[in-house]
């Protein structure tokens, strides 16, 4: 298993938001759920880790992902980018055949999802 890759920027963001939040989230998740006009959408969320989950820890951040997401973005990279364009975390996911015109949502070669409506 490959697992995820935070990058650099990332997880600094990411320390910024664990460290300014008082809920006690230790942990940056990553997830997909059924949605989008592709097919599925990904999630970022603090969190805790919870029972079943891959944890890895990198650049000082945990990165928690259910077993059944991780077989959809395994070997994906989560980015941060600031520039002209907006703000925001990037997942670049490697196992995507086919992403709506946004980038929001995704489908691979095995799994389709069940598109919807782009929201």
């Amino acid at each position: 298993m490959t697992m995820i890759s935070l990058t650099e920027q990332a997880a600094e963001r990411v320390r910024t938001l664990l460290e300014s939040q008082a809920s006690g989230e230790d942990a940056l998740r990553i997830y997909t759920k059924p949605g989008g006009c592709t097919g599925f959408t990904y999630g970022l969320a603090l969190d805790n880790e919870k029972p079943g989950d891959v944890v890895t820890v990198q650049h000082g951040v945990k990165l928690v992902v259910d077993p059944e997401s991780l077989e959809l973005i395994d070997g994906s990279e989560i980015d941060y980018v600031d520039d002209l364009t907006g703000q925001g975390f990037k997942i670049n996911n490697p196992n995507a055949t086919q992403m709506c015109g946004c980038g929001s949502s995704f489908r691979t070669a095995t799994r389709a999802g069940q598109p919807g409506s782009c929201n």
